[in-house]
C-alpha cells in the first residue's frame, strides 16, 4: 500500500462511521445539516405554527428546549461514555425516511413529523453508539410531547372527556342546588344553555399539566423514575377534575351572577385560575407522595431500643 492510500481511512461494514471528535469530518456533518433542513424545513416551520396557532400544543416550543438542556446539563456524564458507532444506525435512518416519505404521500403530518424524532436516534445510533443513545433516552423521548397527535386520535379523546366533564358538572351543580339539564355535552341551566366544547373537554389542560408534570418530575426526581411515572400519571386525574370544577365554576357564575360572564374573557381567565390550582394540586400530590414514602420507611425500620 502507498503512502498516499495508507492517509485514506475507507470505512467498511467491520469500520465505524466517523465520530463527532474526528475535526477533518465536519464538513461531512455540515452537508449532513443541509440535508436534514432540506428534507424537514417546511414540516418544522408548519409544525411551529402549529404550536403558535393551536392552544392544546402551545407547550410545544418549550419541549425541544427542554431537551437540548436536559442534554446540555448532563454532557459531562455523556462525555464519560465510550463512543462506540453503531452500523444499526443506518438501519434506524432508513426506517425514519420511510417513515417521513409514507406520511408526505399520505399527507399524514404525525408521521412526517415523527419521522424526524426517529431519524435523530437513528444519526445518534450511527454516529455515537447505543451506549450514547441510552444515555440520551429521556430527552429523546420527551421530544414526542412536542408533536400533536393525529386528529382522528384526537377526537376519540376529546369527545369522551366532554362527556364526563359534562356529567361531573352536571351532578355537582345538582348538589349546590342549580337546576341543570344536561343533554349529551350540553347543560341546560335556567339562565343560558352551556355548551361543553371541545375546548372545555379538559385535553388542553391534560396535555400541558402532563408535559410539566414530567418536567417538574425531572426536577423534582431525578434519580428515582418510579416517582417521576407517578407524578406524571397523577397528572390525568387532576386535570380532569380542576377541568370539571372549572365548568362548574362557570355553571354557578352563570346562574348566580351574570350569564355574559361564561363566556369571552372572564371564561379565559377562569382557566387559567384553575390551571394554577391543578399545579398546587400536583405539587400537594408530590408531597403527599413523599410523605408516604417516609411514613413507610420509618413503619419498616427496625425500632430502635
Amino acid at each position: 500500500m502507498s503512502h498516499i492510500e495508507s492517509q485514506v481511512a475507507v470505512p467498511t461494514m467491520g469500520t465505524p462511521p466517523r465520530t463527532f471528535g474526528d475535526r477533518t469530518a465536519w464538513w461531512q456533518y455540515g452537508i449532513l445539516l443541509a440535508l436534514l433542513a432540506f428534507l424537514y424545513y417546511d414540516i418544522v416551520s408548519y409544525l411551529a405554527v402549529n404550536w403558535y396557532q393551536d392552544p392544546n400544543f402551545g407547550h410545544g416550543f418549550f419541549v425541544p428546549l427542554f431537551s437540548a438542556w436536559v442534554i446540555w446539563s448532563d454532557r459531562r456524564r455523556l462525555a464519560s461514555i465510550p463512543v462506540k458507532p453503531s452500523w444499526w444506525g443506518l438501519v434506524v435512518i432508513v426506517g425514519a425516511l420511510g417513515i417521513l416519505i409514507a406520511g408526505v404521500l399520505g399527507a399524514e403530518l404525525f408521521l412526517s413529523r415523527t419521522s424526524l424524532i426517529f431519524l435523530l436516534a437513528g444519526l445518534v445510533i450511527f454516529f455515537l453508539g447505543w451506549a450514547q443513545f441510552r444515555g440520551i433516552l429521556f430527552p429523546w423521548a420527551c421530544l414526542f410531547l412536542a408533536v400533536p397527535i393525529p386528529a382522528i386520535v384526537f377526537n376519540q379523546i376529546t369527545f369522551p372527556l366532554q362527556l364526563l366533564a359534562s356529567q361531573f358538572a352536571s351532578s355537582v351543580l345538582s348538589m349546590l342546588g342549580v337546576p341543570v339539564f344536561r343533554e349529551g355535552n350540553i347543560l341546560n341551566l335556567p339562565a343560558m344553555q352551556l355548551d361543553v366544547a371541545e375546548a372545555c373537554s379538559g385535553i388542553r389542560s391534560l396535555m400541558s399539566l402532563g408535559t410539566l408534570a414530567i418536567i417538574l418530575g425531572y426536577f423534582l426526581e431525578p434519580q428515582r423514575t418510579s416517582r417521576r411515572v407517578l407524578l406524571a400519571l397523577a397528572s390525568v386525574p387532576i386535570a380532569m377534575l380542576a377541568n370539571g370544577f372549572r365548568i362548574v365554576a362557570t355553571g354557578l357564575t352563570v346562574h348566580y351572577w351574570d350569564p355574559e360572564r361564561g363566556e369571552g374573557l372572564f371564561h379565559e381567565f377562569t382557566g387559567l385560575v384553575i390551571f394554577m390550582v391543578a399545579l398546587v394540586l400536583l405539587f400537594g400530590f408530590y408531597g403527599l407522595m413523599k410523605w408516604t414514602t417516609k411514613l413507610w420507611a420509618r413503619w419498616r425500620s427496625p425500632k430502635s431500643a
